[in-house]
């Protein structure tokens, strides 16, 4: 295997837009509807909403990122150039748990809708699989694995093809669901039963910022795209407002075509009645025809996206080792396939492990949602440190208004993290604030080169500084905290420290005479976008060296 490989050019707009939209129709939309009418009952139309503005609004922050710095796995990297290697460190470790384990998340939402036709799969009364449907999900990986070892295009070309299956079958249902759309169900209980707390909570414990996770695949392929700077930020807008789009529709198609009979103890039941939400509608409409769709996309769905997430994580594994805080054998990229190989073992034998002791579906996109949002919500803090300490560096893509963007969506990110409760907020950045202490002792060994382990201390701080913040408002709050904080005053307590905390972030980047912004060796080399004269941006190269 060759070290000195370099990453393949091959990825055109329409493969990065299917990468986000494969990404972010898996699972979420298969299993969200019903979990959301329980949290929220109708209302739910409007957690969507809300989820897909938070999600667009962090897009267009990474559009200005992924433009300027196409760089694979850029979602663990652009830390590092703004705040330095220890928050990278942090990123790169909570983005692997959450990439890695969505890979095993997928084949087992794939292995539990498969059970409606063969029951053999999962053990009665539980979701928990059998060893033939263990071996199931084993099959899955070792199938997703292959496809991503020769090369990027032929993950590609798989995903293309799958994505066509993928979007058919959600477009059905809404047409078919409409035709037995009942206005009474929007009221008969009560449009938002569970107030406005259940509409936040439906965001976060619902499963529809799960649902909508899907644009940190499209920032780790960077290095893969032709014309970056063109293609990034259309792809991820695109991604967005088409996913917000159908997620809408479905959601108002499952709301009004729920039978009455369903609703007599309320929206809270509804998950029970319908486990496997338009499967289940379906049948209960009489409509066996579009079930039996249901279930064949409900294992494509998921397996498609699975197979993005095993494309992804090995950049983001490769994008970590680069920082030089993990093992650097993962930077290996095979010459002749470009292909970060190593990376790519890591990321299968993790993905099978996740499958191992795995609970049900249920009981981890909560975690999952809520460390994806945590790798999201730092990208405003670095496009803010980054115009701070670099402000020469050319962005062919500059996000507009960003005084008010920057802070508005590191806001949301906070809030969506809060609403996940309690129980998520504890062991996550607990978790977080443990790393931090380990690398503090081991950070004397680590090779970081021009910045002092003090400097990387004081430029992560606020990250620090906010994970024991919100630990402590969730455990004071509402969200399954003590309640001293009652709603809406603990979202508006939340909402003003971590405005506090986006500004102090942004104010304490790396030194502008230590930023780098090097182009790595062993990647392809980014098409250059030249600035303007009239600008005064220096190019892109002039920020390979600096003074240490």
């Amino acid at each position: 295997m060759s070290g000195k490989g370099k990453f393949k050019k091959q990825l055109s707009l329409m493969d990065l837009t299917f990468i986000g939209l494969g990404a972010i129709f898996g699972s979420g939309w298969l299993f969200a509807a019903s979990h959301v009418s329980a949290i929220a009952g109708p209302a739910g139309i409007f957690s969507w909403l809300l989820g897909g503005f938070s999600v667009l609004l962090l897009g267009i922050v990474y559009c200005e990122l992924g433009a300027a710095l196409p760089r694979a796995g850029g979602v663990v990297r652009y830390p590092v150039y703004s705040h330095g290697p220890l928050l990278g460190y942090l990123m790169g470790f909570i983005t692997l748990i959450a990439f890695s384990s969505l890979v095993a998340i997928e084949v087992v939402a794939a292995r539990q809708y498969a059970a409606a036709w063969f029951p053999e799969l999962t053990k009665a009364g539980s979701s928990n699989p059998t060893i033939l449907g263990w071996l199931l999900q084993f099959a899955l990986l070792c199938l997703f694995f292959m496809l991503n070892y020769r090369s990027v295009k032929t993950f590609a070309t798989a995903n293309n093809l799958v994505s066509v299956f993928k979007f058919i079958v959600p477009l059905l249902v809404i047409g078919v669901l409409f035709t037995f759309f009942k206005p009474d169900n929007l009221h008969s209980q009560g449009f938002a039963p569970f107030g406005l707390s259940g509409v936040e909570m439906a965001v976060s414990a619902g499963g529809i910022i799960f649902a909508y996770l899907g644009l940190t695949p499209i920032i780790s392929v960077a290095s893969e795209v032709k014309n970056p700077q063109r293609t990034i930020p259309i792809a991820l807008i695109l991604s967005v407002l088409l996913s917000t789009a159908i997620y809408v529709l479905l959601q108002i198609a499952f709301i009004g075509s729920v039978p009455v009979e369903m609703l007599a103890n309320g929206w809270a039941g509804v998950t029970k009645e319908l486990a496997l939400p338009y499967r289940d509608i379906a049948l209960a409409l009489g409509v066996g025809w579009l079930a039996y769709l249901v279930v064949a996309d409900a294992v494509i769905s998921p397996s498609g996206c699975g197979n993005i997430y095993m494309n992804a994580t090995p950049r983001v594994i490769y994008g970590w080792a680069q920082t030089g805080t993990f093992f650097k054998i993962f930077t290996r990229i095979d010459e002749k396939s470009g292909i970060p190989r190593p990376a790519l073992w890591l990321t299968f034998a993790l993905s099978v492990f996740w499958t191992l002791p795995f609970p049900s579906w249920e009981a981890l996109i909560n975690v999952v949602s809520a460390a994806l949002v945590l790798s999201y919500a730092v990208a405003p803090v670095s496009v803010a440190a980054l115009r701070r300490n670099a402000p020469d560096m050319p962005r062919p893509f500059r996000v507009k208004w960003m005084s008010v963007l920057g802070p508005l969506s590191f806001i949301i990110a906070s809030l969506i993290v809060y609403w996940s409760g309690w129980n998520t907020v504890s062991w996550l950045l607990g978790l977080q604030i443990l790393m931090f202490v380990v690398y503090l002792l081991c950070g004397r060994y680590v090779p970081t080169g021009h910045l002092s382990l003090s400097q990387q201390v004081r430029s992560s701080a606020w990250l620090i500084g906010f994970y024991i913040t919100t630990i402590v408002l969730s455990k004071l709050g509402s969200f399954g905290g003590l309640g001293i904080l009652s709603h809406p005053f603990d979202t508006l307590i939340v909402a003003t420290f971590a405005m506090a905390i986006y500004y102090w972030g942004a104010a304490t980047g790396v030194p502008a005479h230590l930023v780098r912004l090097e182009q790595d060796d062993d990647e392809s080399e980014a098409e250059p976008a030249p600035a303007s004269p009239a600008s005064g941006q220096r190019p892109a190269a002039a920020y390979r060296q600096a003074s240490s």
